[in-house]
């Protein structure tokens, strides 16, 4: 097994150590992104409710991130990552770049809780690119293969369901796509498999990212 050339640099600025620190600051900053938008959505007249707040997929995906950015923080200081992490890692990689291009594309102008300026630029912008950066500055050294990785789809799909069945129930959606209201199911399920189609490419270049030269040719199934 080939030794991983970051785990012998010394000294307090090791690339684990920068890591660690960036993971840190990142993970720290979604929460308190979040919490600050929790306060001030419930304090918006009128007042959203904590289940319409955490249903947002850019809310949840960011958690996600924190959850992931911090756990591979304590680990990755203690040795090599092991592959569930690499799992985990990949899959919260996906669910933020879904997260970032589709309010590039679709919510823009779209108003999705995020009434703070600075607080979308974190939710919607910086946490996807450096969720992005901090995968290939840190590839597993295990090969994800691109069946294994299309188990990261599972949750945007248990996501949709959650949406509309929900949406029914309270009668409320959070994003204007996943709306049956105005133009029926029919544009949602449209809408849904073009972001379905860019969640399987996201999929796709996160797995492919682990053949990319000098990572080890080992199957993470």
């Amino acid at each position: 097994m080939a030794v991983d050339e970051r785990e012998s640099a010394p000294g307090i600025f090791s690339l684990h150590r920068v890591q660690a620190v960036f993971r840190s600051l990142v993970a720290g900053l979604i929460a308190v992104t979040v919490v600050v938008q929790l306060v001030v959505a419930l304090g918006r007249k009128p007042p959203a409710t904590a289940g319409n707040f955490f249903s947002y997929f850019t809310i949840q995906s960011n958690v996600i991130v924190a959850v992931v950015l911090a756990t591979a923080t304590v680990i990755r200081l203690r040795g090599a990552a092991p592959g569930w992490l690499d799992q985990l890692r990949g899959a919260a990689t996906v669910y933020i770049s879904i997260t970032g291009v589709v309010y590039a594309l679709l919510l823009s102008n779209v108003d999705v809780n995020t009434p703070l300026p600075w607080a979308n630029v974190v939710l919607h912008y910086f946490v996807p690119v450096a969720t992005v950066v901090d995968w290939l500055v840190d590839l597993p050294e295990r090969v994800i293969e691109l069946r294994w990785a299309l188990v990261w789809l599972a949750y945007p799909l248990a996501y949709l369901a959650y949406t509309l069945l929900r949406g029914q129930l309270v009668d409320w959606y959070p994003y204007p796509f996943l709306d049956p209201r105005p133009h029926g199911y029919g544009h949602v399920a449209v809408m849904s498999c073009c972001v379905a189609l860019a969640a399987a490419v996201f999929v796709a270049l996160v797995a492919a990212a682990t053949r990319l030269p000098g990572r080890m040719i080992r199957s993470s199934g």
